[in-house]
């Protein structure tokens, strides 16, 4: 895997992130670092976590997928300097109060969220920090519409960029980057950057997969002309698109029981709860069978090759998981599935923003 540079920053990482969400809700401590072990051997260099995790959020679990990663740090401290490290700081909590009280995410919020990520990542710098979600009332999480009355905004964004202006001033973070953005967003960010000497984003990290294209809806043009690079998360369409779900659907008797959607009503309620998202993704589950293809193999290889992506997150909950995510990195598509794919998109869509 040949490393890739992250937007106009200094950062270079592996074309694969280790996505760590499931750690200290699915994944205990001792496998989460075996998988991280087994990661960085199998020659991936990033890994991407969050305060906020693990996922579904909840007060009992917060900021527990950190510290384990604080502690696979502490017991090998070779290994931070072997990856590159990003985290990300909540958006308005709206409801949960374990994050933080009120409706905002004002400077000292983002100050104080990134030095109890730095305790807890037992780290003295963060690579690549980033804003999990927007300050602003967007649309995301499975809603597709923007609603204007909805607006809460309390903190603009020449403060938020200030506020990580200072913490790169500081040494406590080398870059900045955005996550579930939207294209007037990451314009905004660079805008203000530019005009105010300012942190320039070098990422934003966004849903995309075969259930959600929404990134080529305007967002893709945004990044390649600003030069901004998209990380590419839920690939796997949070595990529809690995055919587990395929036969007895997400809340049948015959779920498969670690599955996420199965396992957490909070997941179902989601984007990818929805019936119309499983009977797409049955789709292209088919789809790769047909061509001799695993569907985790198609949905992977599918966000691997598109120009689009810089890096792609993985989450898994085992090393063998770990080990047929990265070996689809291998799998080429051929230009007849490609378009069977395109075809399939034009009558289904998007599920997801």
């Amino acid at each position: 895997m040949n490393p890739v540079t992250l937007g106009q920053s200094d950062l270079r990482v592996s074309p694969i992130c280790l996505g760590t969400m499931t750690f200290g809700e699915q994944v205990a401590q001792p496998l989460a670092h075996t998988i991280l072990d087994r990661a960085v051997e199998r020659g991936i260099d990033f890994i991407d976590t969050a305060e906020m995790y693990s996922v579904p959020t909840r007060a009992e679990t917060f900021g527990s997928t950190e510290t384990i990663i604080g502690h696979w740090f502490a017991a090998q401290p070779a290994r931070r300097q072997q990856v590159v490290l990003a985290t990300k700081v909540a958006g308005p909590s709206r409801g949960m109060d374990w994050v933080r009280p009120g409706l905002g995410m004002t400077p000292a919020d983002i100050e104080a969220s990134c030095n109890a990520s730095l305790r807890r990542l037992q780290t003295d710098v963060i690579d690549l920090y980033q804003i999990h979600w927007p300050e602003r009332h967007v649309p995301m999480f499975g809603n597709i519409y923007y609603d204007p009355a909805k607006e809460t905004t309390q903190t603009p964004i020449h403060d938020q960029l200030e506020a990580l202006g200072k913490l790169v001033k500081a040494g406590k973070v080398r870059a900045i980057g955005l996550s579930n953005e939207t294209p007037y967003g990451v314009h905004e960010f660079v805008r203000l950057a530019e005009q105010h000497g300012l942190p320039r984003v070098a990422t934003v990290q966004n849903v995309y997969c075969l259930l959600a294209r929404g990134v080529e809806n305007a967002l893709d043009e945004t990044l390649h002309r600003l030069g901004v690079s998209l990380l590419a998360y839920s690939p796997l369409g949070f595990g529809l698109l690995t055919g587990k779900y395929d036969l007895s659907g997400t809340t049948g008797p015959d779920a498969p029981a670690e599955g996420r959607i199965a396992r957490y009503e909070s997941v179902r309620k989601q984007r990818w709860g929805r019936v119309e998202a499983l009977a797409s993704a049955r789709k292209y589950n088919a789809l790769a069978r047909a061509h001799g293809l695993t569907a985790t193999q198609l949905a992977l290889a599918f966000c691997y090759s598109k120009w689009q992506v810089a890096s792609t997150i993985i989450g898994v909950t085992s090393v063998a998981q770990l080990d047929e995510d990265i070996d689809a990195f291998s799998v080429s598509l051929s230009s007849e599935v490609l378009e069977e794919i395109d075809r399939i998109r034009w009558v289904d869509r998007d599920f997801a923003n």
